[in-house]
């Protein structure tokens, strides 16, 4: 096999285990619940054990030669701050805050409107033009989750609309996010935004908690804490890193375009898992988003 091919084949296995991995952070959050702990608690020990890394990450990348001769300036390090608060940490609070009231299947499928809200997003603030065919896999995907919301909403009730709008919030705060650091990624190196910026939340998670809840209230079942390590390793940092190396050897279309079998794998854990239903709704409203995400992602911005 040539170096060529096994490099995009490598690129593949990379962007496929880090969408399975990162896919697993719901069905981690569910079970943490289970044990009587809360989104502040459990958003603070995910960070707190992903932080180590996220610090080792960001001291690599500052000893590589391209951000010695490009030091970083007063502004730089204001808008890391706050892209590191604004898509790390809130969007990931929020996400949090909704898991409480909706299924991992469904959280997984309002974050999957990301690359769609990216676009509207960039329509509204930017102005810039929307072809007809994203316009067209919008609606798809949006179809598949109002098909899953109005299914789960008749059989769970009205804290699915406060979960669902919760988690939605997140996506969105999470694509402004994505929309604000294309430049600054260009100027800096990804790395060393995603090290900083990772690392700036952990620190805004472990101030919250100081904040609102009392230091007893981190003492909390074992299993909780074995699921943190859990979340901060296999669903926090390792995908962090293998989307990125991903991206190296693929490129960021064929990544985001591989990472879409992150909702059927929520999907499955969700059923393996908690027991989550699995029936004709959920089908369709998956392979709806999938396949709208999948047009928006073909048809984007060449």
């Amino acid at each position: 096999m040539s170096t060529l091919k096994r490099s995009s084949l490598s690129g593949l296995l990379l962007a496929a285990a880090g969408a399975i991995a990162f896919s697993g952070k719901a069905i981690i959050v569910k079970l943490s619940y289970l044990y009587g702990a809360d989104a502040v608690t459990i958003i603070m020990l995910r960070m707190l054990f992903a932080w180590p890394f996220f610090i080792a990450l960001g001291v690599w990348a500052e000893r590589q030669s391209y951000a010695r001769e490009h030091p970083l300036t007063t502004r730089d390090k204001v808008d890391v701050a706050a892209l590191g608060f604004l898509g790390y940490y809130l969007s990931s609070y929020l996400d949090f805050l909704g898991l409480q009231f909706v299924s991992a299947s469904l959280e997984r499928l309002i974050l999957y409107l990301n690359p769609t809200l990216v676009v509207l997003l960039g329509w509204l603030i930017y102005k810039k033009p929307v072809q007809p065919i994203r316009m067209l896999a919008m609606v798809v995907s949006y179809s598949g989750v109002l098909l899953v919301f109005v299914h789960e909403l008749s059989f769970v009730g009205g804290d699915v609309a406060l979960g669902s709008s919760l988690i939605f919030a997140s996506a969105s705060t999470y694509a402004l996010y994505l929309l604000y650091s294309g430049q600054l990624v260009q100027r800096i190196g990804a790395m060393r935004l995603v090290g900083r910026a990772s690392s700036v939340a952990c620190l805004c998670c472990i101030v919250q908690f100081l904040v609102l809840r009392p230091l007893s209230a981190a003492a909390v079942a074992e299993q909780v804490l074995w699921l943190a390590v859990l979340n901060a390793l296999l669903c926090t940092v390792a995908p962090v890193l293998m989307v990125m190396m991903a991206i190296e050897r693929i490129g960021a279309a064929l990544t985001a375009q591989t990472g879409m079998i992150g909702p059927m794998a929520t999907i499955t854990l969700g059923v393996l898992v908690l027991d989550e239903p699995l029936n004709l709704w959920i089908g369709a409203g998956t392979l709806l988003v999938v396949g709208g995400v999948f047009l928006v992602t073909k048809y984007g911005e060449k």
